[in-house]
């Protein structure tokens, strides 16, 4: 099937999931944040609307200077991809991911259609969409290991909670790290985790019309991310410290602008946990459950309840809900940008679509 007549189908279950993710996000912003973190809306309120209009433009410059520094990732990861076409890719894709429960997947499939349109093979788009997502992980295994250094040289201790969660996101990280390094620094080692990854999907790869082994495109795929890694480490390293390092200026000027008074290793450690929860793909972007645990975290490190719940909400406002009609204009620029058809006469390697 190509993949203009592509069709998708929505199941039941699925249509109750998104249904569910919107209610627990709900519950949890209206009722769990301010319980958690033992404040009301009425308190938060009062300190949103007190936002100079100045300093909300500030906020705002930050964002798109953090949006802009992450085109380096995306254009060291896929070679002929401009800075402004990355920029598209990446509000776009994030728009889409934000708006639905798991939503990670839906926005690949954006980002895959757009490259797509631009005349990106099938491989190249693959190729960058493995490595980003193996830079994203090690940038979320550097996060709370760096927030547990700076909590151990301050003056306060990570809950136990959040401790256990930090470890496990590093242990699952450096586990998948583990075998992307294993694949592209041995070829045995890819050689022998091809086998293994053949063996296990022998019988889920034997109902479709694949024409190719998972041996043989493990290989392959070694060989593209080797020549992407090559030549793009430094740009994508860079461009994921420049994200992050923009977000993390941005969350600290706004709990000191609500009048957060906490340490930078507190204030480091609540952003890093922040930005684990936006992985828990139960609600939109997490939208709820990253609230939810960096307002708690704040306040059990002595934050006023009030001030620290309205420096998280104001966060997540400039971070994920901005991120809407930045995608919007995103998607209306990709329409009048030219399109070019893509030549997938280098992607013979591929497995067909069945």
């Amino acid at each position: 099937m190509s993949e203009t007549t592509t069709r998708f189908h929505v199941r039941p279950r699925q249509v109750l999931q998104v249904i569910a993710g919107f209610v627990l996000s709900a519950v949890l912003l209206i009722w769990g944040l301010p319980h958690f973190a033992k404040t009301s809306w009425g308190e938060v309120w009062d300190i949103v609307d007190n936002l100079p209009l100045g300093r909300g433009l500030a906020f705002l410059g930050l964002v798109l200077l953090g949006l802009w520094s992450y085109t380096f990732t995306l254009t060291g990861s896929m070679p002929g991809l401009s800075h402004l076409r990355a920029l598209i890719v990446n509000i776009c894709g994030s728009s889409v991911s934000n708006l639905l429960p798991g939503g990670g997947a839906v926005g690949l499939a954006a980002t895959y259609a757009i490259c797509r349109s631009w005349g990106f093979g099938r491989r190249v788009v693959s190729t960058s969409a493995i490595v980003t997502g193996v830079w994203n992980t090690l940038s979320r295994i550097a996060l709370p290991i760096i927030a547990l250094a700076a909590l151990t040289a301050g003056r306060a201790g990570m809950p136990t909670v959040m401790r256990d969660a930090a470890v496990a996101a590093v242990l699952s990280g450096v586990l998948i790290v583990a075998l992307f390094v294993g694949i592209i620094a041995s070829e045995s080692a890819a050689a022998r985790i091809g086998h293994t990854l053949d063996r296990l999907l022998r019988p889920l790869t034997r109902r479709t019309n694949r024409t190719m082994s998972i041996d043989a495109l493990v290989r392959d795929l070694r060989a593209r991310i080797i020549g992407v890694v090559r030549t793009g480490w430094l740009p994508m390293t860079l461009g994921l410290i420049g994200y992050f390092g923009c977000y993390y200026v941005l969350f600290v000027a706004i709990m000191r602008t609500t009048g957060v008074e906490l340490f930078h290793g507190e204030l480091f450690a609540a952003f890093a946990i922040g930005r684990l929860l936006t992985a828990v793909g139960v609600t939109p972007g997490g939208v709820g459950i990253t609230e939810t645990g960096t307002a708690a975290a704040l306040v059990a490190w002595g934050a006023v309840p009030a001030e620290a719940t309205a420096g998280v909400v104001m966060f997540s406002i400039f971070t994920h809900l901005m991120e809407v009609p930045l995608g919007a204009l995103g998607w209306l620029a990709w329409t009048l940008l030219p399109k070019t058809p893509a030549d997938d006469g280098t992607d013979a390697l591929d497995p067909q679509p069945g």
